[in-house]
C-alpha cells in the first residue's frame, strides 16, 4: 500500500464561463435583473464590456468570504489598508 501525498484544497473560486447565460446564472435577485436588462438593451459594440463587468462581479460574488466581507466593510470592521492588501497579494504570487 502506497501513501498519497496530501494537497491542500484549492480554495479558487472556478472561473464562471464569459457567456450570457453563464453570468446571468451566477449573478442572484436583482443583480441578475440588472445584468439582463444591461446586456439586452446594449448596442452590439457595446455588449463584450457589459459581460466583461458584470463577470467580474460575479467572480467577486462568489469569492469565499465576499458576503462577510461586504459586511465588514459597510460597519467598518476588519479593514485592510490597500498597502497591506498589496502585500499580501504579492506574497502570494511570489
Amino acid at each position: 500500500m502506497s501513501a498519497q501525498p496530501e494537497h491542500p484544497a484549492d480554495s479558487r473560486a472556478p472561473a464562471i464561463p464569459h457567456t450570457i447565460n453563464a453570468i446571468g446564472a451566477a449573478l442572484t435577485g436583482e443583480r441578475r435583473a440588472r445584468f439582463y436588462g444591461e446586456v439586452l438593451a446594449a448596442e452590439e459594440t457595446d455588449v463584450p464590456g457589459v459581460m466583461r463587468r458584470w463577470w467580474k462581479t460575479a467572480m467577486l460574488d462568489q469569492a469565499r468570504g465576499a458576503e462577510t466581507s461586504r459586511a465588514n466593510a459597510a460597519a467598518g470592521r476588519n479593514l485592510v489598508a490597500v498597502e497591506d492588501l498589496l502585500e499580501q497579494t504579492e506574497r502570494r504570487a511570489g
